[in-house]
């Protein structure tokens, strides 16, 4: 075997420019690890605010980007006994994935089933398990009820979509009118949030208000949200940690929990790695359950673009532009 290795690494806060095509020496797995050929590496939001030295749960510069990855196991260390070579894993990683090996501690992998794809193991682990977890741990969603998503043709909100239709509650989705189309191929009904405040034109359409809104924005359009629930509703708020200066996020989290208790509502906040490092037993029973819908074929992560796995500059520069509907997937072929 080679004794490098390449990896994709940003080597200072900044832009896309400051990613890296570098060698880095192969590491051999000590006790209880494994190392990973990675074949896939989903590309979103989070690494960009990575990028920008936004995200809180980011190393120092510099180190190797990549948040989500599928792969095969390459080599395994003394001690581990549930995984064996060449079995296909994935792992949501926060850092590293982009790099045609890592070595991680087993436990953080789970295996992927044989109906589901590479591409699509690593499209799921991020927007997925956000989604479900925000539907199904947080808002506790039933049959019948009705949520709006804001940011819905995004990686989560897309993810949201589709899971809140399988649950049986009737949806919304706000977006820009050029990705309307696509909210309706998810079964909801889009909103243009361009054409006036949120709360008012869910009202138009809801006019008791919604049960749930799952609010990927932030900022002021917390007010907006917390005005489009009935009475008793739920607003959870997620991936919008590096959207904002401290006082701005001081406001808009004040407004999340205060606020909307004080006009009769709930708001709270969901992190999936703030969740995982806290305890990686939810993502380890509900990463499964995500795969075995894709294996049913019942959800579809809408992979868009794909590049090179050592082309993660240009796929994030696309991401930059903001014209991406669905997700993006580096492949190491």
């Amino acid at each position: 075997m080679a004794a490098t290795y390449r990896a994709v690494m940003l080597t200072n806060k900044g832009g896309p420019e400051m990613l890296q095509v570098v060698e880095l020496p192969v590491e051999q797995p000590g006790p209880g690890q494994i190392r990973v050929r990675v074949r896939a590496a989903g590309v979103g939001a989070t690494d960009l605010s990575m990028l920008e030295g936004n995200y809180l749960f980011a190393p120092k510069t510099p180190f190797v980007p990549g948040y989500e990855l599928a792969g095969v196991i390459d080599a395994i260390g003394p001690g581990v006994t549930n995984l064996q070579l060449g079995q296909r894993v994935a792992a949501l990683t926060v850092y590293g994935g982009f790099a045609e090996l890592l070595t991680r501690t087993a436990g953080e992998f789970l295996p992927i089933p044989d109906a589901v794809s590479d591409c699509d193991a690593a499209a799921v682990i991020l927007n997925y398990v956000t989604a479900w977890q925000m539907i199904h741990r947080v808002a506790k969603v039933r049959p019948g009820e009705t949520a709006l998503v804001t940011g819905a043709a995004g990686g989560v909100g897309t993810a949201a979509l589709q899971l809140l239709r399988l649950v049986g509650l009737k949806t919304y989705g706000s977006a820009s009118a050029g990705k309307h189309e696509m909210l309706r191929s998810l079964g909801a009904t889009p909103i243009d949030y361009r054409t006036g405040r949120l709360d008012r034109l869910t009202r138009d359409l809801e006019p008791e208000g919604v049960d749930y809104v799952f609010d990927a924005v932030g900022g002021s359009n917390i007010g907006a949200c917390i005005g489009a629930l009935r009475r008793g509703g739920t607003v959870v708020g997620f991936g919008f940690m590096g959207a904002a200066g401290m006082l701005s996020k001081l406001t808009m989290f004040s407004n999340l929990f205060v606020g909307a208790r004080l006009r009769g509502r709930r708001g709270s906040f969901y992190g999936i790695t703030a969740l995982y490092r806290k305890d990686p037993k939810p993502l380890r029973e509900d990463l499964p359950k995500i795969f075995a819908l894709l294996a049913e074929k019942k959800i579809d992560p809408l992979v868009t673009r794909t590049f090179a796995l050592l082309e993660a500059r240009q796929a994030i520069e696309l991401l930059a532009t903001g014209s991406v509907q669905g997700k993006i997937v580096l492949l190491n072929s």
